[in-house]
């Protein structure tokens, strides 16, 4: 029986405040491209693990956070350039809607405040406060945490995931993305499916097969005017893959890939084929605790935990 995995990074602004010049049609795009997932996935009931930034489930701030021992001026664009844009700092709305939603949405965490855990920079102090800091507001809302998506992917300090008692956490995809990812698969004569792997801390590591918004651009224009979207084609490809084995495609975006309505068409198309084939086969759609617990044989109800601190 295969299986496709759905993770979403949901993090706003917090996903570019770090950046120079950060894109402004994404930034604007996230509260957007939020609430288009949400009715998409539940018009095709498909759940998949969002994994939300901790800042935006708080209802304020001073901008500050003078107890969190992030670099000198992490915050900064918070209180400055920011500072009137609540809009983007902050998301409870957004999170009520995620967890109300009737699809069975896995929670996870994206960080508290998008900190890159494999660079030399971050610490392990601080991977420590931004796991615990956004467990803590999980807890806030009754929610438990089995997953972690790392910040750009930048995989680091995957024993203190383990310390605070996640499960599984996103690993890197073996493929690359868009226009390598098509030289992977046709040269290359790589697959999209993935194998999750139990890592010497006793994590799930769940590679990506494929970002779903790698291949943009003139690119993307010129493809979809003498054929199709590229991207929905590679995401057939991989669906009936998993579906003709025993093997996982797992496919991630950002909410604020979603800055048109061609790429809420991308999304549609996928979805729409997903729900086809998912009908046709024993083909499944599964979250990434899901497949932890699949892949470990321990599900959640038997899995005793350590206990977590909170500050």
């Amino acid at each position: 029986m295969g299986s496709v995995v759905l993770s979403l990074d949901a993090e706003l602004g917090w996903g570019f405040h770090d950046l120079s010049n950060p894109p402004a049609k994404r930034v604007a795009a996230g509260r957007r491209g939020w609430s288009v997932m949400l009715e998409l996935l539940e018009e095709y009931d498909v759940p998949a693990t969002w994994a939300v930034v901790g800042h935006l489930m708080l209802e304020s701030c001073d901008g500050i956070h003078a107890e969190h021992p992030a670099p000198e001026g992490w915050f900064e664009r918070e209180r400055t350039d920011w500072q009137n844009r609540e809009n983007i700092r902050f998301g409870p709305d957004l999170v009520r809607d995620l967890l109300a939603s009737d699809v069975d949405h896995e929670f996870a965490s994206h960080s508290f405040s998008h900190v890159l855990f494999g660079q030399p920079e971050t610490d392990r102090e601080l991977a420590v406060a931004e796991l615990e800091r956004s467990l803590e507001i999980a807890a806030d809302w009754n929610q438990s945490v089995d997953s972690f998506i790392y910040p750009r992917n930048s995989v680091g300090h995957r024993d203190v995931l383990a310390e605070q008692g996640i499960r599984a956490y996103r690993g890197k995809s073996p493929t690359g993305y868009g226009v390598r990812c098509l030289y992977d698969l046709a040269v290359r004569d790589r697959s999209l499916l993935v194998t999750p792997t139990v890592d010497e801390h006793g994590l799930v590591d769940i590679p990506a097969s494929l970002f779903l918004f790698g291949f943009e651009g003139p690119a993307r224009t010129v493809a979809e005017s003498v054929w199709e979207d590229p991207m929905v084609a590679l995401v057939r490809h991989g669906i009936d893959e998993a579906a003709a084995s025993e093997g996982v495609f797992h496919i991630w975006l950002h909410p604020n890939n979603l800055t048109h309505e061609r790429d809420d068409q991308r999304m549609r198309a996928i979805l729409s084929y997903l729900d086809r084939r998912r009908a046709e086969t024993d083909l499944t759609v599964e979250t990434m605790a899901d497949l932890a617990c699949r892949t470990t044989g321990i599900t959640a109800e038997a899995d005793v935990r350590p206990t977590v601190s909170r500050r």
